[in-house]
């Protein structure tokens, strides 16, 4: 198999500081809103110190207590007492099916309460391991928090299973009142919702327990620090909770805005409101689709660069001569006193690792997992009922300081490095082989399914069956980045571009492996006018 995608691959190929996780972005989509009838969630967590492994959990024996640390930071918490009944876990899934994942709002920063017990991270992962649905999970998070303490700031979870889908969203009391205010609301099936570093519950319903849950001082905390006034069904989490600003429309805001206009019509209403310059326009916290979104479409969500708006970042100067669509931190700048901004789109350099997780009803989930920048890095299919981590996603093949040549995060990161050079050329070429090994993928997930379904009355068989297909393909993948970085070296170094036939790279014909034909593509139109506008009369060529 293993050979297979390698020729697979190429060929398409051919054709043409302190880690914090605070900057991250999630898709929703529902069963009815899918084309397949799976709950999906997608998830890119961005930090620019977090390293992109596989997590696993396996339940051991039972102890009465379990040390919690700190996901960002490795700091110590302290212990909590540990459950009987704990389940196996992939990343952001578990072998239920249930995924959780997240994007930090911040929020008031007057509750955070440094003495807590527990922080956003090990909510998620606590949770997974005692969790079968999302309103299990939704009353665990509550019990966790409001227990042992909630030492993080103001946060979304995004929360489902194979026939519910969930909102959360919740920030600390204070220093002096432990535990948390928040607000949980289902998504109502047949649409689409995103959150991405900004709270995005306004008003709820206050008397709908099957699709709204709260705190029931969820507004009483609001008051009490004088940010509401009003009647119960006046008041706004986000609003009461996370005031909008500038960065939180234009640097947040906007991500969710791109998901929903590319699925959904009628967005273009909200541009001036993902450009930070009329918070009185708010979008909704879901839409539906003007058709049903596939898990394919989805993926490729994640890799926009708001290409086709005026945010769009492949076309102005700060793209340089490739069309380049990333811009280095920090997000701000000054010119004269006058402060500007860089984008901050949905596929950004930083990314550690991303996901899009599918909760499909009658069948094991998957979690499409990769590495890096989704823009340049592709999903892998990792069946959640998996007992095995590929060992090109394991953790500890590799950290941010020590480099692993058998580590898929440090592949995807070599191949990512050199297609921002040159990204209208070399980026565009990664992009083929991404698209040809996912589509590839999907291609095969009815007949990895059956051959699933076909020992399913053994439970210990399925799960090596699944385990088998899922390390299998990692580790495909992980042998043909290591092909495509070797070979985009030898047809884009010195910014030149080898010509090929269908006999591979063109020589002179003198049997020497002499280049028979190279071709300088340049600079875009774009560049070379900013540059004439530039430095012009020095560089006009006089005859």
């Amino acid at each position: 198999m293993k050979k297979l995608f390698t020729m697979l691959a190429l060929a398409g190929a051919m054709l043409g500081s302190v880690i914090n996780a605070d900057a991250c972005t999630n898709f929703i989509v529902t069963r009815g809103a899918s084309t397949d009838g799976s709950n999906m969630v997608t998830y890119a967590a961005d930090s620019h110190g977090l390293y992109g492994s596989l997590y696993q959990y396996v339940p051991g024996k039972y102890t009465q207590y379990m040390d919690v640390t700190e996901w960002d930071t490795g700091r110590y918490l302290g212990q909590i007492l540990q459950a009987e009944t704990r389940y196996r876990t992939l990343g952001n899934s578990n072998e239920h099916s249930l995924f959780i994942t997240e994007t930090t709002f911040g929020g008031r920063p007057e509750l955070e309460d440094p003495k807590g017990g527990i922080d956003y991270g090990s909510l998620i992962y606590i949770t997974l391991q005692r969790a079968k649905t999302a309103r299990e999970a939704i009353d665990i998070i509550v019990e966790l928090a409001n227990t042992y303490g909630y030492c993080s700031s103001g946060e979304s979870f995004s929360l489902i299973d194979t026939e519910e889908a969930w909102i959360m969203e919740l920030i600390g009391k204070g220093p002096e009142d432990k535990g948390i205010v928040w607000v949980a609301r289902r998504i109502p099936d047949g649409y689409v919702s995103a959150h991405a570093n900004q709270a995005r519950i306004t008003t709820f319903p206050w008397n709908d327990p099957e699709n709204c849950l709260y705190a029931k001082d969820v507004a009483d905390v609001a008051r009490k620090f004088g940010w509401f006034e009003g009647k119960d069904e006046d008041f706004s989490f986000a609003e009461a909770y996370a005031p909008l600003d500038f960065g939180a429309m234009r640097g947040c805001e906007a991500r969710v805005w791109a998901f929903f206009r590319t699925v959904a019509e009628g967005m273009d209403q909200y541009e001036d409101y993902a450009m930070g310059h009329n918070k009185e326009n708010r979008m909704p916290l879901w839409v539906k689709p003007t058709e049903k979104v596939s898990p394919k479409v989805l993926m490729d969500c994640m890799r926009d660069h708001y290409e086709g708006t005026k945010m769009d970042m492949t076309t102005d100067i700060g793209a340089g001569g490739e069309g380049c669509p990333y811009r280095w931190r920090p997000m701000y700048f000054e010119v004269d006193g006058v402060e500007y901004c860089n984008e901050r789109a949905t596929a950004t350099q930083q990314t550690g690792f991303w996901l899009v997780g599918q909760a499909r009803p009658g069948k094991v989930g998957i979690l499409w997992f990769g590495t890096d920048d989704a823009a340049t890095s592709p999903l892998t299919p990792v069946y959640v009922t998996s007992t095995e981590v590929p060992e090109c996603l394991k953790e500890g093949n590799g950290t941010m300081l020590k480099y692993s040549d058998t580590s898929m995060f440090w592949i995807t990161n070599r191949v990512a490095q050199f297609a921002y050079l040159r990204y209208n050329i070399v980026g565009k070429h990664v992009r083929e082989v991404v698209d040809n090994w996912e589509n590839k993928m999907l291609e095969m997930v009815p007949t990895m399914d059956a051959k699933i379904a076909n020992v399913s009355n053994n439970e210990k068989k399925a799960r090596k069956v699944a385990t088998e297909l899922t390390v299998e393909l990692a580790q495909d993948l992980f042998d043909i980045w290591v092909d495509l970085d070797k070979y985009l070296m030898v047809k884009y170094i010195d910014g030149n571009v080898k010509g090929e036939d269908e006999n591979g790279f063109i020589d002179n014909g003198n049997g020497k492996d002499i280049p028979g034909k190279i071709e300088q593509p340049g600079y875009t139109e774009n560049w070379k006018r900013a540059v004439a506008a530039d430095k012009g009369e020095i560089l006009k060529v006089v005859k």
